[in-house]
């Protein structure tokens, strides 16, 4: 047994004041769930390799900011993530999004079940600080099974991950630049009925927000009674 744990844990490094166990070619994001340390992160998933694209996950490491999604973790690391200065940014971060979409939690299917609205409840997101932009994006309800809602699209990238990495299928992808960044079906008409997609996919259920639904499914499960209704984000470390 004693092998066993050795040949999985080669070292430590310190979170917040405590010493954390990782093991080989372990991120500190990986190390810091399977511990059971919430460290606040939206883009990034298990089963599928980190993008570092939210930035909602940057500790400081030994000093320096980092995305812990894609920092190795070392021994002799000093990580700090729970600290007034990173959860203001994550806070502001939080914010950014919120604004740069079109996301009315009280009317989305997804409320209770989003990752993005937990977070911005565990982080002790205020309201939006800044001016909405209330793009115009499409819902794209082609697919008999399935539908986009682009409003609530965050540009994490797990659709694309999911679709790619477990799936085979290549989906989805992100194009444009700036401001004009947006999700893509990989199809000839660019819509999700012409796709491959199935709701069977594991890039069906993958999205931290409300963007890919299943139709028919409306509200099945009451609001009060969803996954982050019952708990915080931050108590369900290494849960699905």
């Amino acid at each position: 047994m004693s092998n066993r744990i050795d040949a999985l844990i080669p070292g430590t490094f310190v979170l917040d004041g405590e010493e954390v166990e990782f093991g080989h070619g372990e991120t500190i994001l990986q190390a810091a769930t399977r511990a059971g340390r919430y460290i606040p992160h939206l883009c990034w998933h298990p089963e599928f390799g980190a993008a570092g694209s939210c930035r909602i996950c940057t500790v400081k490491v030994n000093g320096r900011s980092g995305a812990s999604c894609t920092v190795q973790a070392a021994c002799g690391q000093d990580v700090e993530s729970n600290t007034p200065e990173l959860n203001s940014q994550r806070k502001t971060m939080l914010q950014m999004l919120f604004v740069e979409g079109n996301h009315f939690c009280p009317s989305c299917e997804k409320s209770g079940n989003c990752r993005l609205q937990a977070t911005a409840y565990v982080m002790g997101m205020e309201g939006p600080h800044f001016e909405e932009f209330y793009p115009d994006r499409k819902v794209d309800a082609t697919h008999p099974d399935m539908m986009l809602d682009l409003n609530r699209c965050i540009l994490c990238g797990l659709c694309v991950r999911a679709s790619e990495q477990a799936d085979r299928k290549n989906v989805f992808a992100i194009g444009g630049h700036g401001i004009n960044t947006h999700l893509l079906v990989n199809s000839e008409s660019g819509t999700l009925g012409d796709s491959q997609f199935a709701a069977t996919d594991r890039a069906a259920d993958i999205c931290p927000t409300g963007v890919i639904l299943h139709k028919r499914r409306g509200f099945a499960t009451p609001i009060g009674q969803r996954q982050f209704d019952t708990k915080p984000i931050s108590d369900q470390v290494g849960e699905p």
